[in-house]
Parts: C-alpha cells; sequence; structure tokens
C-alpha cells in the first residue's frame, strides 16, 4: 500500500516523476536497489539488505490494516459460503498479480539495463517495448502514481472515518462500561450519553493529523511506530479471542449473498489485499532477492488466511449486526473499549506513513517553485490542505464501510488486479508470450474493470441513499421538535 522506493535518475522534477523516497524506507531502510541488473540476483554488501524474516514482516505489515477490520461485513455482503471460497480466489489471483509484477520488473530491468525498477518504471518501460505505445509511455509511470496517491489519500480518509466511529463509540458508552464481557451483538447499552455527530470527532481529530504530518523525518516517528505495530498485534489477537469464543450458529446465516451487495464486498475485499505497492520496494532491498518468491508466497499466504478466518469467524459471532469495523461490534467492557483505543492509536500513527507517500509526490515539485526563504511555510502550507482535503472528504463520506469500499474499487483494482497482467502483455509481447497466457491476463484484467465500475456504482449509490435518509431523519426529528 506504498509508493515503491526506487529513485528515478533520469527524472525531471515533474508532478507525477518518480524522484520520491517511500514509506518503506522509514521502515526497513537500506540501500535503494541491488548494483547490478536484478538477472543475476547479486549485492556488493549482503548484509545491508533485508533478511528473509525482515521482509516477511514488512510484507505482512503492508497488508494488514483497517481493510482486516471490514472483512466480517464483506463476508456477510458475499454470504456464508461465497465470501470465504471469494476471498480465496481474490487472494490467489492478487498473489499470481504480484508475481506477475515482480517478473515483469526482472525482465524490464535487464532489458534496460537498470539496477531495480519502481512500479511507474516497470509500466513505463513496458510501454517502450510496444512501438506504437513508446512515445506516451511517460504516462505510464504517471498514470500508477496518480492511482498511488489516490490509494494513499484514500486510506486516510479510511483512517479519519474510523477514529471517529470508534472513538465516539468508546464516548457515549464511557457510563455504561463495566468490566463483564458479555456478548451484545448489536453492540448497544442501556445507557447511553449523548455525543456529537462523527464529523465532529473528525474535526476534532484534523488539529492532531496536522500536527502528525508536520513531522519532518519519519525516523522521528520509529519508536511511536513501533509500540503501534504492537498494540495493534496485541488487539487483532483480543479480536480473534472475543470472535472465535463467541461463535453462535450460523443456521439462519444466509449462505449466498444478494446480487447487489457483491460489489460492496469486492471493493473491500480488494481494499484489504492492496498490498502490491509494497513488492517492489521490498524484493528490491533484500539481501538475496532470489528469496523474494518464497517470501511473497508465505507471507500472503498468511494474510489470506488472516482474512478467510476473521472474515468468517467475525460473521459467524456477530451475523447480521456486524458493522463496517469489527471494533465497532465488540461490547463495552473496559478490556475491549481498551482494544479500540490502542487500534485507533496504532492508525493515528499510521496515518503519517500513509500520507508520507502522496506528499512526497505532490509538495516538492511545488516548493522547488518558490524561494528559499519560503520553502519551509510552502511545505507545511501543502501539508495542511493536503490533511483537509482528506478531512473533508471523510465528513462527506462518514461511512466506514462504503468508504473502504469505494477506494477499493476506484483505485485497488486497478494497482492490483488490472495493470500487472496488461504489463505482461506488454513486456512480453515480443518474446513469443502464449496465447493461453494473454487470454489469461485479459480475463484477471476484466474481472478487475467490472469490479471498478460496478463496485464504484454501487458504492457511490449507496453512500447518496444513506445520505438521503439521515436528511430524512434530521428533517422530522426538527420538525417534531
Amino acid at each position: 500500500m506504498m509508493a515503491s522506493s526506487d529513485v528515478d535518475t533520469r527524472g525531471e522534477g515533474t508532478l507525477f516523476s518518480d524522484q520520491y523516497p517511500s514509506e518503506m524506507d522509514a521502515l526497513c531502510p537500506s540501500p535503494p536497489g541491488p548494483s547490478r541488473p536484478q538477472r543475476h540476483y547479486e549485492r556488493t554488501g549482503e548484509q545491508t539488505g533485508t533478511s528473509f524474516c525482515q521482509t516477511l514482516i514488512h510484507l505482512l505489515k503492508g497488508n494488514i490494516g483497517t481493510g482486516l477490520l471490514g472483512l466480517p461485513l464483506a463476508v456477510k455482503n458475499a454470504g456464508l459460503v461465497v465470501g470465504p471460497i471469494s476471498l480465496l480466489v481474490m487472494g490467489i489471483i492478487a498473489v499470481h498479480c504480484m508475481w506477475l509484477l515482480v517478473k515483469c520488473s526482472h525482465h524490464l530491468s535487464a532489458k534496460m539495463n537498470r539496477p531495480s525498477l519502481s512500479y511507474g518504471e516497470a509500466v513505463q518501460y513496458g510501454m517502450e517495448n510496444v512501438l506504437w505505445l513508446r512515445r506516451h509511455s511517460h504516462w505510464g509511470r504517471r498514470t500508477v502514481n496518480l492511482f498511488l496517491i489516490i490509494t494513499q489519500l484514500g486510506f486516510c480518509c479510511v483512517y479519519f472515518v474510523f477514529l471517529s466511529d470508534n472513538v465516539k463509540q468508546v464516548v457515549e458508552a464511557a457510563n455504561a462500561t463495566t468490566f463483564s464481557c458479555q456478548i451484545n451483538n448489536t453492540n448497544q447499552t442501556q445507557v447511553l450519553v449523548p455525543s456529537f455527530d462523527s464529523r465532529i470527532y473528525m474535526l476534532f481529530f484534523l488539529p492532531a493529523f496536522i500536527l502528525l504530518v508536520f513531522t519532518p523525518n519519519l525516523k522521528y516517528l520509529a519508536p511511536l511506530s513501533l509500540v503501534a505495530n504492537l498494540v495493534m498485534t496485541a488487539s487483532l489477537v483480543l479480536i480473534y479471542f472475543y470472535s472465535f469464543t463467541h461463535i453462535t450458529s450460523p443456521i439462519n446465516l444466509p449462505k449466498v449473498g444478494r446480487a447487489k451487495d457483491y460489489p460492496l464486498f469486492f471493493g473491500t475485499a480488494i481494499f484489504a489485499f492492496e498490498g502490491i505497492g509494497v513488492v517492489l520496494p521490498l524484493e528490491n532491498k533484500m539481501q538475496r532477492p532470489q528469496q523474494f518468491t518464497p517470501v511473497l508466497y508465505l507471507g500472503m499466504g498468511i494474510v489470506t488466511f488472516l482474512y478467510i478466518s476473521l472474515g468468517t469467524i467475525g460473521y459467524l459471532c456477530f451475523g447480521e449486526h456486524i458493522g463496517g469495523s469489527i471494533t465497532l461490534n465488540l461490547p463495552n467492557c473496559w478490556t475491549y473499549q481498551a482494544v479500540k483505543l490502542l487500534y485507533c492509536f496504532g492508525i493515528f500513527i499510521t496515518f503519517a506513513l500513509q500520507f508520507y507517500v502522496p506528499a512526497e509526490i505532490l509538495i516538492p515539485p511545488v516548493v522547488a517553485r518558490v524561494s528559499e526563504r519560503w520553502e519551509r511555510a510552502v511545505d507545511l502550507l501543502l501539508r495542511t490542505v493536503l490533511v483537509i482535503f482528506t478531512c473533508a472528504l471523510a465528513i462527506l463520506i462518514p461511512e466506514l464501510d462504503l468508504v473502504i469500499s469505494l477506494v477499493g474499487s476506484v483505485s485497488s483494482s486497478f494497482l492490483a488486479l488490472i495493470f500487472p497482467p496488461l504489463l505482461q502483455i506488454l513486456a512480453f509481447h515480443t518474446e513469443g508470450l502464449s496465447p493461453w497466457i494473454t487470454i489469461k491476463n485479459s480475463v484477471i484484467s476484466l474481472v478487475g474493470l467490472v469490479g471498478f465500475l460496478t463496485g464504484t456504482y454501487i458504492a457511490i449509490e449507496q453512500i447518496i441513499a444513506r445520505n438521503g435518509l439521515k436528511h430524512e431523519e434530521t428533517l422530522s426529528s426538527f420538525m417534531i421538535q
């Protein structure tokens, strides 16, 4: 879910150039790539790269976030049987597309005599491999970067909604919170303290997020990031434990969901699986890049298992009452209220990491056009504007499940499903590519395109419908008063 760490030495500093560091540079600092073409799998100083285990941990971190917590609702939208099967199929396709991206990067870096390639560079050089696309190849890199920006800012919007919903729930139930953690499917207590609308909470968080992104270097957040990772891991363990120990009878749960809800499942699932942006940075930073394929299959196997298990167990536990995030269904006892707050802390710190990528793409070209005395002020101003922009989008769409589905459908489908198969066709079309491979890749891209169109349409339709319903409820309550 992060942009590539490679620096394009030929870049011109344009808005969508690849001259920016990535979140991965802060999370796993190491040399920017192998010193020779990757087809040799050689490095001059192997001890400076990331190990097998380090790469595996970073791959897991790049794929596990808020999307995981929304998968029980995704399983509800698809059905108790269709949901887990669909997650398995989507996981297999997503991993295959990640492998295709690595394969194409190896082929093109060797062909162009480059030590390593970013996602955008791979698409650019793939287009240069086709005569009639060569003149417009730079648009390939820019298009990938555009979708990376959309994806990362989309994550930031999701974080605003996630924090506001969970903190609002904790505040409203504070007076009724007990030490007893008996299951309550609707998570409604007898006594709730009336609170602000969730959008007001977003405005409360806005200054804190702005100050967070003012951090001059992500290395200063490293200790907090480590703590955030630990508390999020502990929170997930407790969520799994509670859900698994409170599973109810599935006899009344539909095995197949409604057809009109399936696009929402697609958007949420592909949002969760969209970790393809970390693949090339991690592979480029490994001590032994030839070990990356086992890392990819092992890591994504673990991720797919977590997705299927939590999605299924969470739906079995809470049934039709499942919320946009499973944390919203946890009981109002101090143990699980703490889980919500700890996970919120982890998400708060992660916001700075996700924001770092679009900021480093969009801000430097603007700062380069002002005098040196104004550089710092302009940089901080633009960071503030970007955070306000993401907050405004979250306020316009304060529905966690629909925001996740919309972001997944709009941008993640392109990065994870549509681009990689097309890239293989472009990169290997002169190498005698098998017709079956071309057909297979075309089908995968078509699935991604259909998911993009239907998922985006249904998500927007649901957003409009829910907003209309809320306005009607607000108007009716005002008329009664």
